[in-house]
C-alpha cells in the first residue's frame, strides 16, 4: 500500500486551484510546464542551500502536477501528449530536486562517518535510480502486459497500489527534510525506500505474471 490511494481526495481539495487556472485560460500542458519550471527553481534553490525556499517551490510543483489533470478534465481537452509529458516532467522534477541536494555539498553520509564526498554523490545517484526505476516499472508493464483501460484519463493497473514508497512519498520526504534542515537524511530515506519499493513491485509481478 501507498498514499496514492489518497490522490482523488487530495485532488478534490484542490478544486479551487484548478478552477482558477480554468478561469485564467491556462491549458493543462501549460500547467505541466509550470510544474517543471518550479521543479527547476527548486533544484537551483537546493543547490544554493536555500532549502526552505526549495521545499516551498517543490510543493508548488507538486500541486501543479495534481492540478493539470483536473484542468484537462474540466476543459475536456485530455490528450495523449499531455499524459506523456506529465510522466516525463514528473521524473525530471524528481531527479533535478535530488541533484540539487547533491550540488549543495551538504553532508549526506559523510556527516555520519569519515567518508569522502564521493560517497554523498553515490547516495544521490542511488536515490535518483530508485526514483526512476520505481516508476519505470509501470510503463514497462503497460507495454508488455497490455494495460490500456483509463480511469479519469489515467491508465489503471494493479501496480497503482503496490509498493510502499511511490512518488508522493518521495516528494513528502524531500519537502519535509529540506524544510526542517535534514535534506541529506531525506535523500538517504529516498535512496533506501524507493529501491525497496521497486523490488516489492518486481516481486509482485513475478508472482502475478509468472
Amino acid at each position: 500500500m501507498n498514499i496514492t490511494a489518497l490522490r482523488p481526495r487530495l485532488i478534490s481539495k484542490l478544486e479551487p486551484v484548478a478552477n482558477f487556472f480554468v478561469r485564467a485560460g491556462f491549458s493543462p500542458n501549460q500547467i505541466s510546464y509550470l510544474s517543471l519550471f518550479f521543479g527547476v527553481l527548486c533544484a537551483l534553490a537546493f543547490a544554493e542551500r536555500y532549502f526552505l525556499a526549495g521545499a516551498f517551490l517543490l510543493l508548488i510543483s507538486a500541486v501543479l502536477d495534481l492540478v493539470d489533470g483536473t484542468v484537462a478534465r474540466k476543459k475536456c481537452c485530455q490528450t495523449q501528449f499531455g499524459a506523456v509529458i506529465d510522466w516525463v516532467f514528473d521524473k525530471y522534477v524528481d531527479a533535478l530536486a535530488l541533484l540539487g541536494v547533491g550540488l549543495s555539498g551538504v553532508a549526506i553520509v559523510s556527516g555520519f562517518a569519515p567518508l569522502p564526498p564521493a560517497a554523498d554523490w553515490a547516495v544521490v545517484a542511488v536515490a535518483i535510480f530508485g526514483s526512476m526505476m520505481n516508476t519505470f516499472i509501470k510503463p514497462v508493464v503497460y507495454a508488455e502486459v497490455g494495460f490500456s483501460d483509463r480511469v479519469g484519463g489515467k491508465i489503471h493497473d494493479p501496480l497503482e497500489g503496490v509498493g510502499f514508497f511511490g512518488r508522493p512519498e518521495t516528494l513528502i520526504v524531500l519537502i519535509l527534510g529540506a524544510a526542517t534542515g535534514y535534506a541529506g537524511v531525506a535523500v538517504i530515506i529516498i535512496a533506501v525506500c524507493s529501491n525497496l519499493s521497486a523490488i516489492q513491485r518486481i516481486i509482485y509481478l513475478s508472482r502475478s505474471l509468472s
